[in-house]
């Protein structure tokens, strides 16, 4: 079976590839949103989980931006000028996890003070959980389609194999 280069990339250098591009981010995102909720649920925006909680989110940001950077460099730009995506499925998962820097880019920014100062801490909360909800749907459809043979979604004859897949 093929493998989206997202797989590809989760895969070799293990464990390295797999801790620095998932469980990092994954971690620091699923901090956010645990701490978030006893934010929003106990509406007190200061002390231990809400400095976890910021630390968490600004971390995030920046180490996603690394990440960001360094795979729009050494990924994207090759595979696109080289044409070599392997299909529909391989160019969705990778955007859609690179897609990820924008909610995590947007929380970190949040707890800097660059976006949502003219907002009362509830409602800067708000935001911040409404961001690090659109980091687990673009982080799900990045590991979805990450997951299919990256030639499921091309159109014409599938391509054959010797045997029957399971």
């Amino acid at each position: 079976m093929n493998m989206t280069h997202y797989m590809e990339l989760l895969a070799v250098h293990q464990p390295w590839n797999l801790l620095l591009f998932m469980a990092v981010p994954v971690v620091l995102a699923e901090t956010v949103a645990i701490s978030e909720l006893r934010l929003l649920y106990t509406r007190v925006y200061a002390g231990p989980v809400r400095a976890l909680n910021r630390a968490a989110s600004i971390l995030g940001g920046v180490y996603f931006t690394g990440v960001f950077v360094y795979l729009l460099i050494n990924a994207v730009v090759p595979l696109t000028t080289g044409g070599g995506w392997r299909g529909p499925a391989d160019v969705i998962a990778v955007l859609s996890y690179l897609a990820g820097i924008v909610p995590l880019g947007g929380i970190a920014l949040i707890d800097l003070g660059v976006i949502g100062k003219d907002r009362d801490d509830h409602s800067r909360m708000g935001l911040h959980a409404a961001l690090v909800g659109v980091f687990l749907v673009v982080a799900h459809i990045a590991m979805i389609f990450g997951m299919m043979d990256p030639t499921l979604l091309m159109s014409g004859p599938a391509p054959t194999s010797g045997h029957m897949g399971h």
